[in-house]
């Protein structure tokens, strides 16, 4: 029988990372390698996600590759996971990272992130990046892990998965309702569909592939001081992430630690998912 920290291994893990090159996606990178893992980092930002993919090599001594990947395009996807399948033979893990983060906007003269103005066409990009990306990675690599037996999937939801976005935290002084800025719709939606997803697949390939859901809270990364206090006030910790604090999370839900764990949806959020 294998200690704990023998469960942790992931030598030669080949793990897909959607969204690699973004700050969480690298993170999640870093934490597989860490643990002896192989990150592949599927992003656009071919520039970004080649240095970040030979640095990560570098500094933990694994193989870390960038693919060039639009993930919203399913014969991209079936290309990657081809070029991966005739180097190593396998996929293990997936996780599904990449979405694109709505701005709040309170600058333009018709506030586009207000649900009454919201374009109709950033909706259809959004859930195509974070959503139908998500379900067509998981239809390419998850049915590749199923005929290999075993595999993991990991979707990163949000704490806005959970809960609806506050958008008293987001409120400027002296402007009326209809300028006020706010999260726009989508985040939450495709946050929210994750979990769904999650769920729907923890049950499809029954005893080969398991799928969990992990729901990160904000993470500090230098945002104005009324927007900070106003989020920290909602938070029991008292404070946002920092950007390294899910690596710990991420190492046990991908890795036989969690060989158990099937369907769950893990709020880390400071406790602000309990008020």
């Amino acid at each position: 029988m294998k200690s704990v920290k023998q469960t942790f291994d992931m030598t030669d893990k080949v793990t897909v990372i959607t969204g690699g090159a973004g700050m969480l996606g690298v993170k999640h990178a870093e934490a597989i390698a860490e643990f002896g893992g192989i990150p592949i980092l599927l992003d656009i930002d071919k520039k970004s996600s080649t240095e970040k993919a030979s640095k990560i090599s570098n500094e933990y001594q694994v193989d870390c590759e960038f693919k060039l990947c639009d993930i919203t395009d399913e014969s991209k996807i079936s290309s990657v996971r081809d070029l991966l399948l005739s180097k190593y033979g396998r996929i293990d893990i997936l996780i599904n990272n990449a979405t694109i983060d709505p701005k709040v906007d309170a600058k333009s003269e018709k506030n586009l992130s207000r649900l009454e103005n919201f374009p109709i066409d950033q909706w259809n990009l959004e859930l195509s990046v974070g959503l139908t990306g998500s379900m067509l990675c998981s239809k390419v690599f998850g049915t590749e892990m199923a005929k290999n037996g075993k595999g993991v999937i990991l979707n990163i939801s949000s704490d806005l998965g959970i809960i609806a976005p506050d958008q008293r935290i987001y409120k400027k002084e002296g402007l009326p309702e209809n300028k006020q800025p706010v999260k726009p719709v989508t985040y939450s939606v495709i946050k929210h569909g994750l979990i769904g997803l999650t769920k729907y697949l923890a049950t499809y390939w029954p005893g080969k592939v398991r799928c969990n859901a992990l729901c990160p809270g904000g993470i500090y990364a230098d945002q104005p001081e009324d927007f900070v206090q106003r989020l920290t006030d909602l938070i029991p910790l008292g404070r946002m992430a920092k950007n390294d604090e899910y690596k710990g999370a991420v190492q046990f839900l991908c890795s036989d630690a969690s060989a158990y764990l099937n369907g769950a949806v893990i709020p880390m959020d400071g406790g602000r998912s309990c008020w």
